[in-house]
């Protein structure tokens, strides 16, 4: 794909975006949602970032992370249990980044802005509750940075599985929109905490994903995502 083509592309799915985003009734912040507000059971999220805009395709916020849940055969969680994980716990401010890659990752950055030497961070898929209460100062700051950041999502309800539409939705956006290996569009401002990650491919892409960053985009996939926003009632 040229750089001219990709261009196109952005442009177009920004576009999409807009037209979601008044589907749903426009944008939210993981620090103000509940699981008592209304969800779809399944669905894609994207995420934006306060001070990273669109530099190329337009104007208006530029999309940070894309995500979704259940895909694996049988899994069970759903749209707001994924995102509950990574608004974190609010009775004690922190959350669990062993659960969540997407707070793991960002609070890599903030650990590598500030300095912070928490050597236990990202280690096992489980720790107790003395490595836990090590990490709580920076997890809080982990659920105040993403909660800060406003999302919308797409409903995609089709059945938990490696080749659902959600996956297929989840790829292809994050491979339009990475920067990885590639001429840069829309990148991230100078300041962007990202850059203070220790993980390559989210400095390399400008998001906060790791998967799929050096994909392919699908010739077809902007005709199938505008489908399923109509479907929304986004047409």
């Amino acid at each position: 794909m040229t750089d001219n083509m990709r261009l196109d592309q952005l442009r177009r799915f920004y576009a999409l975006l807009g037209r979601l985003e008044q589907s749903i009734g426009g944008e939210r912040y993981l620090a103000e949602c509940s699981g008592r507000m209304k969800w779809p059971q399944r669905g894609v999220y994207f995420f934006r970032e306060k001070g990273e805009a669109r530099s190329d395709s337009g104007n208006g916020p530029r999309i940070v992370r894309v995500g979704t849940h259940a895909l694996k055969a049988g899994a069970a969680s759903k749209l707001w249990t994924r995102l509950a994980r990574h608004k974190g716990n609010p009775s004690t401010g922190g959350g669990n980044h062993r659960g969540s890659i997407f707070r793991l990752i960002v609070g890599l950055a903030l650990a590598g802005r500030y300095g912070y030497d928490i050597p236990t961070w990202g280690r096992g898929k489980a720790a107790k509750g003395e490595i836990r209460a090590g990490e709580l100062t920076l997890e809080k700051e982990v659920s105040a940075y993403i909660g800060k950041m406003p999302f919308i999502w797409l409903a995609v309800g089709d059945d938990p599985g490696p080749e659902s539409l959600r996956g297929y939705v989840e790829r292809n956006a994050i491979a339009l929109l990475s920067n990885y290996d590639r001429a840069p569009l829309d990148p991230p401002s100078k300041t962007w905490l990202g850059y203070c990650c220790n993980r390559e491919r989210v400095r390399g892409s400008g998001l906060w994903n790791q998967n799929h960053v050096d994909g392919a985009c699908a010739p077809d996939f902007l005709d199938r995502f505008e489908q399923l926003i109509a479907a929304t009632g986004g047409a």
